[in-house]
């Protein structure tokens, strides 16, 4: 008698169901209270001290704050573009293989980064002290004369700016690869045509974020400006606070148009960054508007009440 093998599959049993315990992160609600005893501590300072904080929201718009934000506006703009233009002849000469130029863009960026801007600033304002008469030859007057504060704070802040601006391109211009050079002389482009029309548009990718830092950046150093004279911002507030005795309520008054002004520029930095990322690329990341109206769509769906079928 042959024995029969029982074939029934046995009962699957289910597995048992895993409990996560979730770590408790002790060391985080210790640094979020300590954290938030600062702010509530610098809170009650502030609002002890013996500050008129409803003169600030008055002085916002006044005639002489206004005109000192312009101005700040103007020479930041005009010592950028100067600073821009000077740094990519800078960059240029920098690589070139001619060791004169090379060398001269070298000392260039040399001296003008490892001096103090606050420096350079009042050397431009006493230049007089070393050339008393400016002669060009068709231009003749006294340097006191020529020597403003506006075009101070331009030289000052502009001619600093070209050297860190020529590292910028240079950096911006080696990121490009050899063999676009090389295409575009194969297809018997000049070196200067090949610079215009195919490396620095490529590089402009790597070029703009730092660009676009370098003029916020610009935005606030500008105010050292009012060592030579300039009204600016920082110089129109001080001229108010001696006469009002409102010291701290007009550097709070400067600091708010500081914040918008360079909220303003870091969101259209943003977009420019956003156009010159479309080639490298494959999807953009969106906007914020786009990720805001994403959060509110979604949160929308969560609220609104499932249909019954």
């Amino acid at each position: 008698m042959t024995d029969t093998v029982d074939k029934t599959p046995a009962p699957s049993v289910p597995p048992e169901q895993i409990k996560a315990i979730p770590v408790r992160h002790y060391g985080r609600w210790v640094a979020a209270a300590v954290v938030i005893a600062v702010l509530v501590l610098i809170g009650v300072a502030f609002s002890n001290a013996n500050i008129n904080y409803g003169i600030v929201p008055d002085y916002l718009t006044d005639g002489t704050i206004l005109s000192g934000a312009w101005h700040t506006l103007y020479i930041s703009v005009l010592a950028m573009v100067l600073g821009l233009v000077l740094g990519v002849i800078l960059a240029i000469m920098r690589m070139s293989s001619n060791p004169v130029t090379s060398t001269v863009a070298w000392f260039y960026v040399w001296f003008f980064r490892g001096t103090p801007v606050l420096v350079q600033l009042l050397l431009w304002y006493n230049i007089a002290l070393v050339f008393p008469i400016l002669n060009l030859g068709f231009y003749k007057d006294e340097m006191n004369q020529v020597m403003t504060p506006f075009l101070a704070a331009l030289l000052g802040l502009g001619l600093n700016e070209a050297a860190y601006m020529s590292e910028i391109v240079r950096a911006g211009i080696q990121s490009v690869d050899e063999g676009q050079t090389e295409a575009s002389h194969a297809l018997g482009m000049t070196r200067g045509q090949t610079l215009r029309r195919v490396i620095l548009p490529q590089a402009m990718r790597v070029i703009v974020p730092p660009t676009g830092n370098e003029f916020i950046n610009m935005l606030k150093t500008s105010s050292l400006a009012y060592v030579v004279q300039f009204n600016e911002l920082i110089k129109r507030a001080t001229d108010i606070s001696s006469t009002s005795l409102a010291v701290v309520e007009m550097y709070f008054v400067a600091s708010i148009w500081y914040l918008m002004l360079t909220t303003v520029f870091s969101i259209v930095q943003y977009y420019i960054e956003r156009r010159y990322a479309r080639g490298s690329s494959r999807s953009l990341p969106p906007t914020p508007l786009q990720r805001l109206r994403k959060n509110l769509s979604q949160w929308a769906s969560l609220r609104r009440p499932e249909v019954a079928r």
